[in-house]
Order: C-alpha cells, then structure tokens, then sequence
C-alpha cells in the first residue's frame, strides 16, 4: 500500500469479517473477489503479542463460561478470537466474539464502532435474514458476543467456487439481502460495508447478514459522515468525503449484484488508488461479450441501484418492488 492509499483511513473489516475472520491482506488482491484489508500496522503488531498469551482459558469472561461450553476457535480477527460454543440447557450451538479491549483502549472510534455493534444488532433482532445477537458479557478485559452460528460457505467463498450467477441464483441472493437491508433502512441503521464476506449462510442456507460494526444509526432526513467501506463496494459520495444517507448499501449491494452477474467488479483499477478513481468516476458499463444473457430488467436494475446520482438512486424497498424478480422466478 503506497503512500497515497495510506491517508484514506477506510475502516475496512478491522476486527473481523463477518464473524469467521478471514486472513488479513495489505495489499491489492491478484483476483477481483479477493478482499483488501487496511488497517493500522501499530494495531496489528500489538495483536500479534496478544496472540502469545491467548488461549481458550484465558479468552473471554468468566460469565459467559458459566453460561456456555466454549468449543474449538473458528477464526481469528483483528481484536479478538471466534469459537464455537454451546448453551449446556438446550444443546444449541452459537459463535462467541470475544473481543480484547485492551486493543481498543487507545481509540475512542475503535471502541465506538465494537461497543455500537451490540447495541445496532440487539435493535435490529429478531429478523431472519441478519445474524441473531443471543448473549453479551463484559469484564475488565473482554467484550464478548453470542451470535447466531452460520456455518455454512459465506457468499464470498460461494463467488470463489461459481464465477457467475444465473440471474436466477443471484435472485435468491438479492431478494433476502435486500430485505435484510430494508429492516436496518427502517429502523434507522446504515451497515456501511456491504460485502460478500459479510453475507453468511445457515445450515439451512439462508441468508443472514453479519458485521454491524460499520454501522451507524440515523434519522429520518439526516446525513452520516465518514469514510467507512471496501474497496470496490464503497458509494462514490463516500470517497468524495461527502456527507451522504442509507443508499450507501444500496450501491454496495448493486456491485455485489453485478459482481454475480459477469464474474467482475463494475469498477476495477490495478492500485487501490485505481479502484477509487473509477468507483468516483463511476462510469458503469455492460461489455457485451459478458452481458449478451443478462436481461435488460437485470441491466436497468444495476444502473438504478449503481446511479452516482443518489437522488435517482433506488431505495431498498424499490428494489424489492421491481418486478424482475418476479420475471426470473
């Protein structure tokens, strides 16, 4: 990451992707599905002690292991550890984020963003398309969360295995998706980093949304601010550094759903700098060779949700209301 990409502070998967932790990359990924992550260097060495010292005794509270039976490590993120656990009254099986706050203690934004997941995920259940929050304990040293367990592949391990999508594949992704982005829209929540890796799967392959730790609340009318997102997901305004609303996932979703559709980002460039020039330009294009199967309702869809224009952009419930999903059926 050059010189230039390093002032762009995007708050980008900085303790955990999704809930499953994926491997931490700095620097631009060979293939378009691969993730960046940013984060600050100085954070990641002192995760690296911490990881010395950390085991399945010494990681989370004492009061959630009298609640649960903590089970084997199922990732690894950038404040803390996810297991596997079980409650020992009902037999059910749950994800623990145990989160060190000792990593978080000199950064009120970082401490902000860990402590507003619980409360943005405890508002938005119960709904069935995004992870279930069950339990959240506190001590001294860990902030640890009980979540609904996805085990199931993620959507972005799904677009790793299968290239492209029939329109009616990416359908039975979208509908749920856009449903889930709806509840948070209602509610008042804007995730902020809509991305494959952040859309899990059960065991009954349903849809689940994950990683509120982006989010922000807002009211009816008002703006947010800040430079929170992924690369190649992330709305135009956002880079722009302008203040901008909910329709932020609204364009993240849109790249998901043309990611699906060709098999490529919308908005590609060989630098992360590259990638941002073009997401700001945001010249979107249907390269026939790749779009001659893809229907014109799909392609009209994709330029109301990737319109630069936010006030032309499409709402949630807009997009759920077009009736190609119906057509694909």
């Amino acid at each position: 990451m050059g010189p230039n990409d390093r002032h762009i502070k995007l708050r980008i998967d900085w303790y955990f992707s999704g809930y499953c932790g994926k491997t931490n990359h700095t620097s631009l990924p060979k293939h378009p599905r691969e993730k960046i992550l940013l984060y600050k260097p100085h954070h990641h060495e002192k995760r690296k002690k911490l990881e010395k010292t950390e085991n399945t005794k010494n990681v989370m509270s004492e009061a959630l292991k009298r609640d649960y039976r903590v089970c084997e490590e199922i990732g690894r993120g950038r404040f803390g550890v996810v297991f596997k656990c079980y409650s020992p009254e009902t037999g059910v099986k749950f994800a623990v984020k145990s989160i060190n706050k000792l990593l978080i203690a000199d950064d009120s934004i970082d401490h902000q963003c860990l402590y507003n997941e619980a409360k943005i995920m405890q508002l938005l259940s119960p709904n069935p398309h995004i992870v279930c929050i069950a339990d959240v304990y506190e001590d001294d040293t860990y902030l640890d969360i009980v979540l609904e367990l996805c085990n199931s592949s993620d959507l972005f391990q799904r677009l790793s295995i299968q290239r492209i999508f029939s329109e009616s594949d990416a359908i039975a992704v979208m509908v749920p998706l856009m449903k889930a982005i709806a509840h948070c829209h209602r509610l008042g929540v804007a995730h902020r980093d809509i991305k494959p890796d952040n859309i899990l799967f059960s065991d009954w392959n349903e849809l689940k949304l994950a990683d509120f730790g982006s989010a922000e609340c807002f009211r009816e009318g008002e703006l947010i601010s800040g430079v929170v997102g992924t690369p190649y997901y992330v709305a135009p305004e956002v880079l722009a550094r302008r203040d901008y609303n909910e329709k932020v996932d609204i364009w993240s979703a849109g790249v998901i759903l043309y990611i699906m559709l060709a098999g490529i980002p919308p908005f590609y460039g060989d630098s992360t700098e590259e990638i941002f020039e073009a997401v700001l330009r945001a010249n979107l294009r249907f390269p026939t060779r790749i779009f001659h199967s893809v229907s014109p309702a799909a392609k009209d869809l994709l330029r109301r949700m990737l319109c630069k224009d936010v006030s032309r952009r499409f709402s949630a419930e807009q997009v759920l209301h077009l009736k190609w999903q119906d057509s694909k059926k």
